[in-house]
């Protein structure tokens, strides 16, 4: 299993820099209009990995930032991994071909398990798959559907597929500062102790940090932050020491 990183997001809409409460289109806050300088401040810091994440294609099922996004693979060393409307195997590979190392497959995900079985044997190692719960539900199309299926469930179904990686996402706590739903989180990492799990939503303190790397799971690969990395809530920098250092 890889260590645990703190892994620093940047969410794209219409070729800025925003953060989303909940979800929700209409409530941005729109952070940069200049994403490569945002992703190289992450760099300098000490970033090894940024989490891209392209809302128009979340929202709209095609990439609206792409051609940041490949500015960003090209202008930094970090591994780039991409979600947001990566629905298509075309889609997939426009993805790697701008030199993203990962895409992250969240709603294709749940309507098309063999879509996830294709991409895992075409490129091993390469593909993510998000989970996106609400109240402990998979949710899709941006967050804006709600699915019938349990996100354990669900993951146990990825990691069957042979999914080496999720990001689990609690919607009621992304954008929100409030934390991390560690029971939750505890709950997925317990069942599915194949894939390396990332924590996404609510991290606003080193504090917090410490809480989720002390959960002490083994397949437990690291947190993103996004919002509180924006508003200074959190240096980047002492956060990165902090992953680096043991449990405990």
């Amino acid at each position: 299993m890889a260590g645990f990183e703190v892994i620093p997001a940047i969410d794209l809409l219409d070729g800025q820099v925003v953060r989303l409460a909940q979800g929700k289109r209409e409530e941005k806050t729109v952070y940069s209009d200049d994403p490569v300088a945002f992703a190289r401040q992450f760099e300098e810091a000490g970033a090894g990995r940024v989490h891209v994440v392209d809302l128009n294609g979340a929202f709209d099922g095609e990439f609206g930032n792409l051609d940041l996004v490949r500015a960003i693979c090209k202008n930094t060393k970090m591994r780039v991994e991409l979600g947001g409307g990566i629905r298509s195997t075309k889609a997939a590979e426009q993805a790697w071909a701008a030199g993203v190392d990962e895409v992250i497959i969240g709603t294709r995900a749940v309507e098309d398990t063999d879509f996830v079985s294709r991409l895992c044997k075409q490129r091993p190692r390469a593909v993510i798959v998000g989970i996106d719960a609400r109240e402990g539900y998979v949710a899709t199309r941006g967050w804006i559907q709600s699915s019938s299926e349990e996100a354990v469930a669900f993951a146990l179904r990825m990691q069957d597929l042979g999914c080496h990686r999720i990001i689990y996402t609690d919607i009621a706590t992304d954008g929100m500062l409030s934390g991390s739903n560690l029971e939750a989180l505890s709950r997925m990492c317990s069942a599915v102790p194949d894939l390396e799990v990332v924590a996404s939503g609510g991290i606003s303190t080193l504090e917090d940090i410490v809480a989720v790397r002390d959960l002490g799971f083994a397949n437990l690969a690291g947190a993103i932050s996004g919002k509180a990395v924006y508003d200074g809530r959190i240096d980047l920098a002492s956060a990165l020491r902090i992953a680096s250092k043991n449990v405990g």
